[in-house]
């Protein structure tokens, strides 16, 4: 946005978090505002206090809305007036709204996770879904697909016991979805591999530098197995490439990032997203 447009009337959102300064949101954000003629200027802000971040947007009536990262994704849960059940399940939130005196806690991760699986044409209904990671992100996804989706089983592996048995117990007391969780060795991936109808990679390993690095050995992947990678940078990683190659279909992550985005920002503005612009943005960044 133009510097000069900006008023006492513009419309403030952010994004906060630690460190900060690496966040694409603020050139997809101002992009789709610029694009749709609308009166908001989006900022990112490095954040430490964030208990005086949260009673200054209550300070501000033009403080319209934030996009939460790490660290701060769980304390923010309870600085805010109204959250989603699915969303206290997860445990925390990345998008708070005003709404007019009280402060709004949505999660989009999840729920961006879910779409870009349905944009893809792909039905989790009574399907075995197999879960790689038990981590923040595997477990908004993992909420939002047994809360939404008619799936037969949700088969989870993971090296940390304690981070994959919590899950597994929050979603048994959370979900009336079927838990499989298992710690993660070859005998394990394989086996469930071989039910998997669609896999879900959640944990951080093929995320740049180290492009060559993947979970599955492409020998496991079977053709017609939906694989979604939620690692978005490289734009196709290792694993993707593995499984596309063994005839699978595969669901890049940046749709999941997309979506997110996308859900962040029409909780914002109140108008449908320009969802080509903020593509258009989102690639162009992570390519050049």
């Amino acid at each position: 946005m133009d510097r000069l447009t900006i008023s006492p009337r513009t419309q403030l959102c952010a994004v906060i978090g630690n460190p900060i300064e690496h966040s694409l949101s603020p050139a997809i954000h101002n992009a789709a505002f610029a694009a749709l003629g609308l009166d908001f200027v989006y900022l990112a802000f490095r954040v430490e206090d964030l208990p005086a971040v949260m009673a200054g947007m209550r300070a501000l009536p033009s403080f319209r809305g934030m996009s939460v990262t790490i660290p701060h994704k769980i304390e923010v849960l309870g600085l805010v007036d109204e959250v989603a059940p699915v969303d206290r399940a997860i445990g925390s939130i990345n998008t708070v709204v005003r709404d007019g005196d009280r402060l709004l806690g949505f999660g989009t991760d999840g729920p961006g996770a879910l779409k870009a699986l349905t944009d893809a044409g792909v039905s989790l209904d009574g399907k075995e879904v197999l879960m790689l990671g038990a981590g923040g992100a595997a477990r908004a996804v993992a909420f939002t697909l047994a809360w939404q989706t008619p799936l037969r089983t949700l088969a989870m592996l993971d090296i940390n016991a304690p981070l994959l048995d919590g899950l597994a117990a929050d979603l048994r007391a959370g979900t009336r979805a079927e838990i499989a969780p298992a710690a993660l060795t070859p005998d394990t991936l394989a086996a469930a591999m071989a039910r998997a109808d669609v896999v879900i990679h959640c944990t951080p390993i093929g995320m740049f530098p180290k492009v060559d690095a993947s979970l599955v050995p492409a020998e496991l992947f079977r053709p017609e197995q939906v694989v979604f990678d939620i690692v978005y940078t490289p734009l196709e990683t290792r694993l993707l490439r593995d499984a596309k190659a063994r005839g699978c279909t595969t669901v890049p992550g940046v749709e999941m990032f997309l979506n997110q985005a996308v859900l962040q920002f029409e909780r914002f503005a109140g108008a449908p997203a320009p969802v080509a612009v903020m593509r258009q943005v989102l690639v162009e960044r992570l390519t050049s």
